[in-house]
């Protein structure tokens, strides 16, 4: 029962932390994610379900809302003209990075995943 309850907190914590994300940036976690995988990369809408880890009928309302705000773009695929790529915009890498530079806080339950997170990125940087 004790790891129930750790998870409730997490999952708080997470919902705490994507209200604050929605708030400054005007877009969910879920559109955020969208946007991140995309960095740098033209990727198929299965491709970024793939990324994301989220199933392939989710992620196809969330390009369809980033695609609406404009923050991303659809190409049709060079090999196959059936199939869509998907790339940032301007106006999409300019949020991503406003979302960089402006980070919210994380919640202290999360804390100690990102500080393990930096560490090994700052041991394989040496």
């Amino acid at each position: 029962m004790e790891c129930i309850c750790l998870i409730k907190d997490i999952y708080k914590a997470i919902n705490a932390f994507e209200e604050q994300f929605d708030q400054a940036f005007g877009i969910c976690i879920n559109q955020g994610l969208v946007l991140c995988s995309l960095k740098g990369k033209t990727l198929s809408s299965s491709e970024i379900a793939e990324q994301i880890g989220l199933k392939f009928s989710h992620v196809s309302k969330l390009i369809k809302a980033v695609e609406d705000m404009e923050y991303i773009a659809r190409s049709i695929g060079s090999s196959d003209k059936r199939y869509m790529n998907f790339e940032l915009t301007e106006k999409g890498s300019a949020l991503l990075k406003q979302i960089e530079i402006n980070q919210i806080e994380i919640p202290e339950i999360l804390q100690p995943i990102f500080k393990c997170q930096n560490e090994q990125t700052s041991t394989a940087i040496r």
